[in-house]
């Protein structure tokens, strides 16, 4: 970022014109299927998440395909796509190095750029072993080679390809993929048919306006200036070309997108994916991305679960935040993510879904908390009462109404004082000084 300049400028930019793009986005997305079909491909319109795998499964079987190779797609894993092509007698091969890996596992991804970001070399010498039936090996040179050369025998017997998106070309009706690895360009040019599935928020106006978001997806992600692979699709086959597929297919998935654009939760359709809200998390980084429970980890998932899979069954995610700001203050297209989580708090509070005695312990809280010196009182009293049970150990294995840290790990004691109390001897020795 240090050699853009305009870095800042550039997110305003982009921000605005996300917000511009949602103002207008059933006009984008229709001019976007003109051209789609004017290239010569089909584009499918999805509201549910069965509508779409529906839909892919259809196209599968009208090619009677026995194998799909797929690129990294979030959003195939937000339908749950492997598993019901696989139960409809279809396999699936991820070719992406990391969710190859996690398929061997039957794992699923905890982070949405690096999805095997939580394995050991270890994990994955073991998993090569079991599936390949080779000799184990630590060299990661060796394993590469072993995947590519098991992969390249996929791509070659695929009969559909399926992969993501980045970003929907209105203008062109084009697709683009960025990626770091060659999969997604084998996977979207060798096969016969070529699936595209996106989520409808993805549409840009313009090819200059797709490259605007490519100066900040790649910086944001992996902290490249660009993606190794920037790779557009422009339908099927024309006469004359050497490579590409004889049919192609975009499945523009809603899944409650469109309740989310008359909503609070309207600035999260900003989202490019580029990870950057969970590479500088705090509590990401203390839990990892399967701690989550869902597709979308860290605090766009945090967000973006409660959306889709209810309030419900996900207001522990927004409430799993220090509100730090950090994932505001980094976000390439300036979502306020913390502001966000406050809205499903609320939510949370005013459909009496917390826990009564989350609720009751917050009310007795909020009663101190509204007497400053009943409240220092009590803090310093405590403060000093569980450094002495702590004793020279420094930490507890039991505490009374903390069973939910302590039965998994110790608490580590106080030092005897305040926070206040440490800041007013600080002030004290500064004046002093």
């Amino acid at each position: 970022m240090a050699r853009l300049p305009e870095f800042d400028a550039l997110r305003d930019q982009a921000r605005d014109l996300k917000n511009h793009i949602l103002e207008h986005l059933d006009l984008y997305l229709e001019v976007f299927e003109r051209n789609v079909t004017a290239n010569g491909g089909t584009v499918h319109w999805c509201r549910t998440a069965e509508d779409a795998r529906r839909t892919i499964l259809e196209i599968c079987q009208q090619k009677e395909a026995k194998t799909v190779t797929k690129g990294k797609s979030m959003v195939s894993e937000e339908i749950a796509l492997n598993d019901y092509l696989e139960a409809n007698g279809v396999r699936p091969v991820e070719t992406d190095l990391g969710e190859y890996i996690l398929q061997l596992r039957h794992d699923h991804p905890s982070h949405i750029v690096a999805p095997a970001i939580h394995l050991t070399l270890e994990d994955v010498s073991e998993a090569f072993h079991q599936a390949h039936q080779r000799p184990k090996t630590s060299d990661p040179a060796a394993l590469m080679r072993e995947a590519r050369e098991m992969l390249r025998k996929q791509f070659v017997a695929a009969d559909v390809g399926i992969t993501g998106a980045n970003f929907l070309i209105a203008e062109t009706g084009s697709t683009i993929i960025c990626t770091n690895e060659g999969n997604g360009d084998l996977t979207q040019t060798l096969p016969k048919t070529h699936i595209v599935v996106s989520s409808i928020e993805k549409v840009v106006p313009t090819l200059e306006d797709m490259t605007l978001f490519l100066r900040l997806l790649a910086r944001s992600a992996t902290g490249q200036e660009f993606t190794v692979y920037n790779t557009l699709s422009s339908g099927p086959r024309r006469p004359g070309d050497q490579d590409g597929p004889e049919d192609y297919h975009v499945v523009l998935v809603d899944n409650g997108r469109s309740d989310m654009i008359a909503s609070e939760m309207r600035e999260m359709l900003r989202c490019i994916r580029c990870s950057a809200c969970m590479n500088h998390c705090p509590v990401y980084g203390a839990v990892g991305g399967h701690s989550y429970g869902w597709v979308y980890p860290g605090p766009m998932g945090s967000v973006l679960t409660p959306q889709m899979v209810g309030l419900d069954k996900a207001g522990l995610l927004p409430n799993a935040s220090t509100f730090c700001g950090k994932c505001e203050e980094v976000c390439p297209v300036r979502i306020p993510l913390p502001k966000l989580m406050r809205h499903w708090r609320e939510r949370e509070f005013e459909q009496h879904l917390s826990p009564a005695s989350v609720r009751g312990g917050l009310g007795v809280w909020a009663f101190f908390a509204k007497r400053p010196a009943l409240y220092r009182l009590l803090t310093a009293s405590g403060s000093r009462v569980l450094r002495l049970l702590g004793g020279k150990r420094g930490r507890l294995a039991k505490l009374p109404l903390a069973g939910g840290w302590t039965d998994h790990r110790d608490l580590p004691t106080p030092s005897g004082t305040t926070f206040m109390q440490q800041w007013q001897a600080q002030q004290k020795r500064e004046h002093r000084s």
